[in-house]
Formats: structure tokens, sequence, C-alpha cells
């Protein structure tokens, strides 16, 4: 007689370890492939455009903007890096809008506008996100990775912005998902 150590819903959610699900947390997922994350490591970008403002210690990349860092990339139509610069050039955030795209391996997220703040080490994404591992699919409004822990978080809405009221993808503001349950024969 076997016994099963957890429920089947637990081993479908625990087998999505997506890029980590931490704001308005709907749902809570390990991620164990953007935990090693090195937020560190040289920042890479092709783009269209680039326009500098030393004044403002701000670069604008636009058209086809690609950014990567050791193995994470962000698709892009506009970013705004804004950096410090006390003798050597210090990133501090990366705003991306016009269909955002962040890829890890396998895993991806979708989103309007995405917001990488370098101190925090944390990704937020808004604007009907959606989240991709494999067959595995969440949807919602909001999305937050933490990448020192490799937790995430995904909301229906996307408030906590006091830009204009709170969108969702997910109907009524919900989270909604699907789950390949592996075959246990």
């Amino acid at each position: 007689m076997t016994t099963r150590s957890r429920p089947p819903m637990r081993i479908a959610l625990l087998a999505f370890v997506l890029m980590g699900l931490a704001l308005f947390a709907a749902t809570r997922l390990p991620a164990q492939a953007i935990a090693g994350h090195n937020s560190n490591a040289p920042v890479e970008f092709d783009a269209d455009n680039f326009t500098l403002d030393d004044r403002a210690n701000r670069a604008v990349l636009s058209g086809n903007v690609i950014i990567r860092q050791a193995g994470l990339t962000m698709r892009a139509s506009r970013t705004i890096i804004d950096y410090s610069d006390a003798g050597a050039l210090q990133i501090n955030r990366i705003t991306a809008t016009g269909g955002v795209t962040v890829t890890r391996g396998n895993e991806s997220a979708r989103g309007g506008v995405a917001v990488y703040d370098f101190g925090r080490r944390i990704i937020t994404m808004a604007g009907g996100v959606t989240l991709n591992r494999g067959s595995d699919k969440l949807s919602g409004g909001r999305l937050t990775i933490d990448l020192r822990s490799g937790v995430s978080s995904i909301g229906g809405g996307s408030s906590g912005s006091s830009d204009g009221p709170a969108t969702s993808t997910g109907s009524n503001g919900r989270v909604s998902g699907s789950f390949r349950v592996p075959d246990s024969n």
C-alpha cells in the first residue's frame, strides 16, 4: 500500500516552479530557476536607437530593445535606464514599456510594463501579465519577482500604482491559470 505525501494539486503547483510569484500574493510558488540570478552581472543591450542624457543620469533605448544579464533577457519597445555615476556607472533601475517579455531558460513572463529595481533586486510587471513555464500558464494583472529569494507573486489586479484604476486579464480581477499534471503511471 502506498500513501501520497502531498495532495495532487500541491504536486502540480510544485511542478510549476516559475520565475518566482510576492506583491498582492494570490499564489505563492518557489522559483528555483530565478533564485540564483546574479543581478550584479554586467548588463548588455541592443536597440535601434540610443539617447544619453548625462544631466539626468538617464539612457533611453528604443526600437526592438533587448537587454541581457546572466541568462535573463528582457525585450521591449522602449526602455529607460536610470543610473548613477560615482566614478563608475551603476544602473539603478530599468523601466521597460511596450510588449515587455522577460525570459530565463524555459520560463517567460509577458506584460505591458516592467520595472527592474537593481537596489532591491526586484522585477515588477503590470498590465495583462502572463507567466509560462513549459505548458503551465498563469495570468493576472501584476507580477513581482524577488531575485534574492526566488519567490514571486501574481495578483489579479495591477493595483499598487497611483497611475489609474487597477486592470487585470483574469475575470473579475482574479488570477487564472492552467497546470499540466504529471502522469502517475
